[in-house]
């Protein structure tokens, strides 16, 4: 099968990568000159414009920033779709289930198997192949197409043939994990206010039940040295965030830690502007309880 990419940004280049080192045909395309003669460096073939990887390409991937751009990149005059039809279409991108919902039903009677796939495990895990995958679409194109590539990139689950539910998993996911930011930069806040050592604080926590994600990696590699840079925009996690939060709403279930997170979020790009990094919550948490969020060490 001949592959294409869509989407070469900080995610998207790594996990194209790596369907080449598997061996994979791969097509390519991002606005980036710059990413994509990267990937040309590698092996892949430029396609130059999205409409050649749908005339090209067995399979498509696409991994971009917002839903509109996925649905203009599927549904749109100038996407994938417009003068090609690959077999099997799946989007890695955190785009929410009603947008799947809404690409399946404009692409599956035209013969093209859709698939929700969004990815979790940060810049590190697509370099390494080792991201969790949560994959929603028709079991059979799944097991007999898709599952080989997506085990290039990382690790798949299959959670449903429903559109959307790969979608679904990850915004679950995605409340899970900023949750674990907000609480845990409450928690290391308050000791830290009663005088107790952040690192000790810590490495208690790892080896005790208030472990978590944040705990775990992002406080010891970008919050306790003060550099605030793990890899993910607080301005994207804030759409993710948004999204989650729209779902939620449609679905009638209330998400109140997940509006708590969200403020933290918007006060955290005031503070420190577009480009900020989401583990920087907390120096908003820190600020907030009288603390001197800009101190080193």
């Amino acid at each position: 099968m001949i592959v294409g990419f869509l989407g070469l940004g900080r995610m998207g280049a790594p996990m194209a990568a790596n369907l080449l080192k598997a061996g994979h045909d791969l097509w390519v395309h991002d606005m980036s000159e710059e990413a994509v003669a990267a990937l040309v460096h590698q092996g892949a073939e430029a396609a130059g414009h999205a409409a050649t990887l749908g005339r090209q390409c067995d399979v498509v991937f696409t991994s971009l920033p917002t839903p509109q751009i996925v649905r203009e990149a599927t549904l749109g005059p100038d996407g994938i779709f417009t003068r090609g039809q690959p077999k099997v279409f799946c989007d890695l991108s955190t785009s929410g289930p009603q947008l799947a919902q809404e690409v399946s039903a404009a692409l599956t009677p035209r013969g093209v198997a859709c698939f929700d796939a969004p990815v979790s495990g940060g810049i590190k895990g697509a370099q390494e192949a080792t991201i969790s995958i949560m994959v929603g679409g028709p079991e059979a194109e799944y097991a007999s197409m898709l599952e080989p590539l997506l085990k290039a990139i990382g690790k798949p689950t299959h959670m449903g043939e429903a559109p959307g539910a790969g979608q679904v998993m990850k915004l679950v996911n995605n409340l899970l994990g900023a949750v674990a930011i907000g609480v845990t930069a409450e928690g290391m806040a308050f000791g830290i206010k009663q005088g107790l050592d952040p690192a000790k604080m810590i490495e208690v926590l790892n080896q005790s039940t208030g472990i978590n994600s944040a705990t775990r990696d992002k406080w010891p590699r970008s919050v306790l040295p003060r550099t605030f840079d793990f890899g993910f925009a607080a301005a994207l996690s804030l759409k993710d965030t948004k999204l989650l939060l729209a779902e939620a709403e449609a679905a009638e279930v209330p998400l109140p830690l997940g509006l708590i997170v969200a403020g933290y979020l918007e006060r955290t790009l005031e503070r420190e502007g577009a480009d900020a990094d989401f583990t920087a919550i907390a120096k908003v948490v820190e600020e907030a309880a009288g603390l001197d969020p800009d101190r080193e060490g």
